[in-house]
């Protein structure tokens, strides 16, 4: 059967490629679809269709493509793994395991599949099965150093601190060769020496670690993207009169809209204590909190973008009934007929977007000490993204704060919505009284269950840099940790003055 001809149905096959890189899913779909007829023996055009399926969100049908790739290629590790970081992209945990195991079983001297379990296993609060799944790694190669890397994640989570800051430093030497190992191990140093009071020596590593990151990363077209989204975002917000929701309001009053499910969005800068928020709420057994889902910048931002001067009702109920499914998709029919909390921090920015298409929403904002925001995000280790990439600087991150929260203070004096602000600190000193204020505004009773929030996330997984922390009861440490690091906080502390001063932190 060969796929390399340049003639019949063959050609058809980079043509497809070409739309599924290109996002055309349903372009793509289509062909993938006369390809497998075509080659319904060919693992590779199976996966592309799984693919395609799933980037439609058609996860019927990607189950089956891939199920139908992996029957074909048993044996085929690289391209079981890739199916299971398809999974772990898609947020389907329990899916992706399954792929990096069978992975690892079908190449029994494979790393990567073993590394990728580990790292899922970790992620999801399995930590014997993540630490069975180093250890294989370390008897196949005991120096790789990705696994040594895990080893010392799991010893610090394991509470054997001391060790883990001895594997940890056992990987900066310059014979240190994997990329990530390199910076990552000094992050992860950063935050041991932190928690022992170790705070120049924390931010050596930090400097260190953010260096390499730039070595091997080119960032400029990122913040040049950030920079250019985030002076339209500004110019936009700026751009509407303060009565703007009343005019939007008579464009889609209550009766064209067709009914969503109770809408909460709950914002805030990254680092501002979102995460607990989220998880306390997701506790109730009336409230469905999403972790940082995509349905938002994926399918509604662009949309608005495209015709915010021709939305007419019949687009807007299309758009919001697009988006409530997309979220109904990640969650699961366990959500149906629950109260809706979107938690996504950085698309505060876009929060005239998200009141023009739900004039119903309700808005949570979670404020922290500004100061605490920015240092917490300097010491984050997070895949580079647009919004992200101020972090490895602290000047960029104050400009993010400033950014993000000059578009909040801007829109709270708008009438016409809904919002609340919910301090951080106050959360932790007093969960029950603060978060009973919370769960009332979303016109629901507190329940006993909320304040043992971190008892049901052990084994559940959870997209935030803080996927550790809500696995633990509330806890003050983080609370004026800016205090310890205030001399390297310096240059940006006259940034931030305004915003403490608005937000009642002076």
């Amino acid at each position: 059967m060969n796929l390399h001809s340049t003639t019949g149905p063959a050609a058809a096959w980079p043509a497809a490629r070409a739309l599924l890189a290109a996002n055309d899913f349903a372009g793509a779909l289509s062909a993938y679809t006369a390809l497998v007829r075509a080659f319904p023996l060919v693992a590779g055009v199976w996966f592309d269709y799984g693919a395609a399926a799933a980037g439609l969100r058609r996860w019927d049908l990607a189950d089956s493509a891939w199920n139908r790739t992996r029957e074909l290629a048993p044996r085929d590790a690289e391209l079981i793994a890739m199916i299971g970081h398809r999974y772990q992209g898609a947020r389907r945990p329990e899916r992706a395991r399954e792929c990096f195991a069978q992975a690892a079983a079908a190449d029994p001297r494979a790393i990567n599949p073993r590394i990728s379990l580990a790292v899922l296993l970790e992620r999801g609060h399995d930590l014997a099965a993540a630490r069975e799944a180093v250890a294989e790694c370390l008897a196949i190669a005991p120096r790789d150093e990705q696994a040594r890397y895990l080893q010392a994640v799991l010893d610090r989570r394991a509470g054997d601190s001391a060790g883990a800051e001895r594997g940890l430093r056992d990987l900066l030497t310059p014979e240190a060769a994997h990329p990530f190992v390199r910076y990552a191990a000094r992050y992860e140093l950063a935050q041991l020496l932190d928690r022992s009071g170790r705070v120049d020596e924390a931010m050596t590593e930090l400097a260190t670690a953010k260096e390499l990151v730039r070595q091997i990363t080119d960032v400029a077209p990122l913040l040049r993207a950030y920079d250019h989204g985030a002076a339209a975002a500004r110019q936009f917000t700026r751009s509407l009169p303060r009565d703007i929701l009343q005019t939007w309001a008579g464009y889609f009053p209550p009766r064209k809209r067709e009914a969503i499910p109770p809408l909460v969005f709950l914002g805030g800068h990254p680092r501002s204590g979102t995460t607990l928020l989220e998880s306390v709420l997701d506790a109730h057994s009336e409230i469905a909190a999403l972790d940082e889902p995509t349905a938002f910048l994926d399918l509604l931002q662009p949309a608005f973008y495209q015709a915010a001067d021709r939305l007419s009702s019949h687009r807007v109920n299309q758009l919001r009934a697009l988006y409530v499914a997309a979220l109904l998709d990640e969650t699961g029919p366990s959500a149906r007929g629950k109260t809706l909390v979107d938690k996504n921090p950085s698309p505060t920015a876009r929060l005239p977007v998200w009141l023009r298409l739900f004039p119903e929403l309700r808005v949570l904002i979670a404020l922290r000490d500004p100061r605490d925001v920015v240092l917490s995000c300097y010491f984050q280790n997070l895949p580079l993204n647009t919004d992200n990439v101020n972090f490895l600087s602290l000047e960029r991150v104050a400009k993010h704060y400033a950014d993000l929260m000059d578009i909040w203070l801007t829109v709270r004096e708008w009438p016409g919505f809904q919002w609340r602000e919910t301090r951080y600190e106050d959360l932790v000193a007093d969960l029950p009284g603060e978060g009973r204020q919370v769960t009332e505004f979303l016109g629901l009773p507190w329940q006993p269950a909320q304040e043992q929030f971190h008892q049901r996330l052990g084994t559940s997984a959870n997209h935030s840099p803080t996927y550790q922390d809500v696995t633990r009861p509330v806890y003050t440490r983080s609370v004026a940790r800016w205090r310890a690091y205030e001399k390297h906080l310096a240059p940006v502390l006259p940034v931030l003055e305004p915003y403490c001063r608005a937000l009642g932190y002076a």
